[in-house]
Parts: structure tokens; C-alpha cells; sequence
């Protein structure tokens, strides 16, 4: 039974006595995140956390894609409004996954079509992940001239920086197997059969105390914490707010957005390793925009 209204960019249906699915229902836009989104989904976690009636949490999409990452309008939009305000939007979505990072009870994500972007850390804060087989991922950020920087402690944390570099930096699409090996997702199964292997999972947690499971997931936490603390927060969302707003940021969401090349695509194939035009080159490379760390500040403040 859906419980919210068809405008609402989310659906919640209770399939079972004791388990909730949380609908991501933008099918049309692959269930980019918008501002609105982001709002309800984090008062909706509040709001389940505390629901004696939800035990189990399904986080699912309706349509063609899990979800496509954040709404690339609502990114570019972002440049009229000052460094504070993108500040405070990066925070409200850094609140949003830590809500659903320690949401008290079992959360399975149910993936499918895309995976893109802000979608990877919704799936890294689940706590069990299943991918039908034609499921796409990608942390496409620096594709776009962004950086993945609000997701990046819960993707770190479950995939490691080993993989990490290599998915962050070639912002390449990998397959539901290929994201099952890195970590990120834990089975796959047949597209046709996603929700049903889902249930099953659902059915199987609800065998065990509630209580119990509520006090493992924070036995986990405190073991192998995830970098949570305020001075992390803050250094992302400072660090996404001033990269989305700046010209190459903003150029590559353009050319994205008008389905051009964007302004340092390379159309050219590249020129051997061994060239001593490239080898001997002279020419510097300018240095990324970059915020000081939270190390850096600290040094700063030193006498």
C-alpha cells in the first residue's frame, strides 16, 4: 500500500507485517536526487527509526534505475547561491546518508538499472546489498568536473581506498559482479527475481530479535567506525559546495546537460608513454581547485 501522495518523490508500501520499502519514485528522471528528495528521505528514516512497526527497511526505485545520482539541474543550479547556502545543501545530504548509516535496524538496498554517483553511498550505508545482474554502477563525479565528496567516507569505508582510487579517479561503469568483488554489494542475483530474493532476506531478518540486530549494528560501528565526526562532515560539504560552483565544475554540467564534449575532453588519441614529446614536455599542469584538510587547518593554526 502506497502511503504518500503521487506527488512525492517517494513511495512507502508495506509488503509484509514488519518490513517497510522506501520507493525512490522519480521514475522518469532515474531518481536523481533533488533537494526535496533528500528532505524526506532523511525525515522518513527519522521517522521509521522509530516505528515499532518497521523491523526490516527495503530501500528500492521505482523505474528503469535505482537512482542516477544527484539531479545535475539542481547541481548547476547551485552556482546562484553564496558559499554559505552550498554549504548548508551539502550538509542536509551528509545528515541524510549519516541518517541512514545508523537507521537502528537492517537496511537492504535493492539495485537495479543505475547506480550512479550519490546512489553508491545510499548503497554503502546499507547494511546488505543486492544488485540484480544488469545493475550498473559508476562514481561518475569527476566525469562532470565534481568530486565524490560527501559519499566518500561510507564508499571508502566499504570498498577500501585500494578500490577507491581506481573507481573514483576512472569514474568508469562496472557491472553488479565487479561491484560484488570490490565489496560494495554482497549478491547478485537475476533482474527478474531482485524483489523476491529481497523479501526472502527481509523474511530471514525477521526471525531474529529486533533488540539484538539494533545492538550488533552498533557493535559493528564502534568497531569499525566509519569517519563520522562533525569535522569530516564539514570538510566534504565545504569541499563539494566550493568545487560545484566553480568554472570547471560548472562547464562540465553544461556540456553534460547540452550532450557536448566537456572543455577538457581529450578527442585525440593519446601519444605513447614513451614519447619524448610527452616525456621531455615543459608544460605544468595548474593544480586543482583544492580546500585545505582538516590536517592542513589544524597546522595552520599552530604557532
Amino acid at each position: 500500500m502506497n502511503t504518500q501522495p503521487d506527488s512525492s518523490p517517494l513511495e512507502i508500501s508495506h509488503p509484509h507485517d514488519g518490513v517497510t520499502v522506501i520507493w525512490l519514485n522519480r521514475p522518469q528522471k532515474h531518481n536523481a536526487m533533488t533537494q526535496a528528495l533528500i528532505a524526506e528521505l532523511h525525515d522518513t528514516l527519522t521517522t521509521l527509526a522509530h516505528d515499532d512497526n518497521t523491523r526490516v527497511l527495503i530501500l528500492a526505485g521505482r523505474g528503469k534505475s535505482f537512482c542516477s545520482g544527484a539531479d545535475l539541474n539542481y547541481m548547476k543550479s547551485m552556482v546562484d547561491f553564496s558559499h554559505e547556502e552550498n554549504v548548508e545543501d551539502a550538509s542536509r545530504f551528509a545528515g541524510m546518508l549519516q541518517a541512514l548509516h545508523q537507521f537502528p535496524k537492517p537496511v537492504i538496498a535493492a539495485l537495479h538499472g543505475n547506480v550512479f554517483a550519490g546512489a553508491t553511498g545510499l548503497t554503502a550505508c546499507s547494511d546488505i546489498v543486492i544488485a540484480a545482474d544488469d545493475a550498473r554502477f559508476c562514481v561518475s563525479e569527476v566525469k562532470l568536473g565534481l568530486v565524490p565528496a560527501v559519499i566518500s567516507p561510507y564508499v571508502v569505508a566499504r570498498i577500501g581506498a585500494h578500490q577507491a582510487r581506481r573507481y573514483f579517479l576512472t569514474a568508469e561503469v562496472f557491472d553488479a559482479e565487479a561491484a560484488r568483488q570490490a565489496g560494495l554489494v554482497h549478491r547478485c542475483v537475476p533482474a527478474d527475481t531482485l524483489m523476491n530474493e529481497v523479501m526472502a532476506t527481509a523474511m530471514q531478518l525477521l526471525n531474529n530479535a529486533p533488540r539484538a540486530m539494533a545492538t550488533t549494528k552498533n557493535l559493528i560501528n564502534y568497531l569499525v567506525p566509519v569517519p563520522a565526526a562533525r569535522e569530516i562532515t564539514d570538510y566534504t560539504a565545504a569541499l563539494i559546495a566550493r568545487v560545484r560552483t566553480g568554472q570547471e565544475a560548472q562547464g562540465g554540467l553544461q556540456a553534460f546537460l547540452d550532450k557536448q564534449p566537456p572543455p577538457w575532453s581529450q578527442d585525440s588519441s593519446p601519444e605513447p608513454v614513451n614519447s619524448p614529446e610527452l616525456v621531455n614536455s615543459p608544460e605544468r599542469i595548474d593544480s586543482p581547485e583544492r580546500i585545505d584538510s582538516p590536517e592542513q587547518n589544524k597546522s595552520k593554526d599552530k604557532p
